[in-house]
């Protein structure tokens, strides 16, 4: 069952784009952090819209009380690397690494993509994280690219 509103993020060991370890205590405790997940760095929605929406409202996120942002995807860390380089995250967007998937499966929001030949991935979500705990949980349908929006998310806070 996936997480829901109300409950506290899994500690779980993520890996930042230099390769170093940080876990999700080290992210969220004692900050409001939103967290969005991507199917995939590099495919298209993701970089064309989910990753570029968030960098381009960074600063209102912010405005709202955020003190980060954060891009999760079950890729490795120089994909991630690659990838927040490639569309100009800067400052915006913290991106991190689960590259094998613990903190998406331990949240509930994987999605099988094999049969597209992407194995494990995570499900396209947004979340609001107040001090380690989740406030807001939008997770996107299937196919669909609405309810974790970055604008969706900054009517929510």
């Amino acid at each position: 069952m996936p997480i829901q509103e109300g409950e506290k993020i899994p500690s779980v060991k993520l890996k930042n784009t230099d390769m170093s370890d940080v876990t999700t205590d080290e992210l969220f405790s004692g900050r409001k952090v939103v967290l969005f997940a991507v199917p995939g760095a590099f495919t298209p929605t993701c970089s064309e819209q989910h990753l570029p929406g968030y960098i381009a409202q960074a600063d209102a996120i912010k405005a709202k009380g955020v003190d980060e942002i954060v891009c999760m995807s079950v890729n490795d860390a120089f994909v991630m690397d690659a990838w927040g380089k490639d569309r100009g995250a800067g400052d915006a967007v913290r991106l991190v690494a689960d590259g094998n998937g613990d903190l998406t499966k331990a949240l509930g929001l994987e999605m099988d993509g094999t049969g597209i030949g992407f194995g494990l991935r995570s499900q396209r979500f947004a979340m609001i994280v107040d001090d380690g705990k989740v406030t807001k949980l939008a997770v996107e349908e299937p196919m669909k690219f609405e309810a974790s929006a970055a604008e969706a998310i900054l009517a929510a806070l």
